[in-house]
């Protein structure tokens, strides 16, 4: 187990050093970080900057063989001016790759909050998305279990057909969609915020501010664990080894109690450790839509294509490598947890 271990966390690493290569490539190829200020003073700054961490090069000539020069300042009380270049997307790479391995140093930011660090500004924001994605968790996996329990039990009864049918209309719904109706029914004709609620706010409303983005995130979670709690627990209730349990003079609810659930569980408690630590999984669109200033919402703002100089590289790569080592964490959880869960499987590993 703890060869297999070491294995799959090694091959985690390198799945998130390969995401990280191609996403920095990819954004960098669509062109260089460029400032939306016009004033000297910050074309100055912002471009010593991007020179310290080796995105650009600068001399006091042009260099036609370079291409065209990205900014030109002139130091005031001088004649001599400075011609910033880019430098080849490879060697940025490797610049990019020395500052964090040496110092990491993930650089910063150049759009979202100029000159602060990408480390610092990630860190404000992780907080907020943390507790919303937590909330949902708390609640979607006892609901969730609860409904899965109660279908598979009352199994094909007008209680499974209602919760059945509810599962396969919530489910194929997008959380960002389910925002949108919340927001139009509880907040816009409703007494909810339409929006997530400033530091300034009374405590109050913002208590009440989780209410709609909790929901939305909810409702997919607890009807994956429904629909998958009631497979589990019905495929386990016409297993022969519960059928001889009864036939030894167990009750129903005994036979239900010390084995139906009990192996239910098996494959149902990995995915709730999974989803507790793949906290930030779907609240991208949906902090967007609410206005939250979570590390979703930054993540998307970093990636604005549309212009230069509203990209934000720096912050893009420390946000996408959160959600890359969240994921592929949440995967090595998944299997090892199967392990420790059922013993079976630890003993197949000794046998082989």
């Amino acid at each position: 187990m703890l060869k297999y271990s070491i294995k799959r966390i090694i091959l985690a690493f390198v799945t998130t050093f390969i995401i990280l290569t191609l996403t920095f490539f990819l954004i960098k190829s669509l062109g260089p970080a460029k400032i939306a200020s016009s004033k000297p003073a910050e074309i100055y700054s912002f471009y010593e900057t991007q020179w310290e961490y080796g995105y650009v090069v600068k001399f006091d000539t042009i260099h036609p063989e370079l291409g065209d020069f990205l900014a030109k300042y002139d130091p005031p009380g001088t004649s001599q001016s400075i011609y910033y270049y880019e430098r080849p997307i490879v060697d940025q790479y490797f610049e990019w790759l020395g500052n964090i391995v040496t110092k990491f140093d993930w650089g910063r930011s150049t759009h979202i909050e100029p000159e602060a660090s990408a480390i610092r500004i990630i860190a404000e924001r992780l907080p907020v998305s943390l507790k919303i994605n937590i909330i949902s968790v708390v609640i979607s996996v006892p609901l969730g279990i609860g409904l899965g329990i109660l279908a598979g039990l009352k199994k094909n009864t007008w209680i499974d057909h209602t919760i059945s049918t509810s599962v396969m209309v919530f489910i194929s719904i997008p959380s960002f969609v389910i925002i949108i109706f919340l927001l139009w029914g509880l907040a816009y004709n409703g007494s909810l915020p339409t929006k997530w609620p400033t530091s300034d706010k009374s405590t109050g409303v913002k208590a009440l501010g989780y209410i709609i983005p909790v929901l939305s995130l909810s409702f997919g979670s607890i009807c994956g664990y429904t629909r998958f709690v009631r497979a589990e627990l019905c495929e386990v209730m016409s297993s022969e080894y519960l059928l001889l349990a009864r036939t030894k003079g167990l009750t129903k609810r005994q036979a239900i109690m010390r084995h139906a659930l009990r192996n239910a569980f098996v494959p149902i408690l990995p995915s709730i450790l999974a989803e507790f630590i793949g906290v930030f999984s779907g609240s991208m669109i949906l902090e967007k839509i609410y206005n939250i200033n979570g590390i979703g919402d930054l993540y998307i703002t970093s990636l604005s294509a549309g212009n230069a100089a509203d990209r934000d590289l720096n912050v893009l790569m420390v946000d996408m490598a959160i959600f890359t080592i969240v994921g592929l964490l949440a995967g090595v959880i998944l299997d090892l947890s199967y392990g420790f869960i059922d013993p079976r499987i630890r003993m197949g590993e000794k046998n082989s």
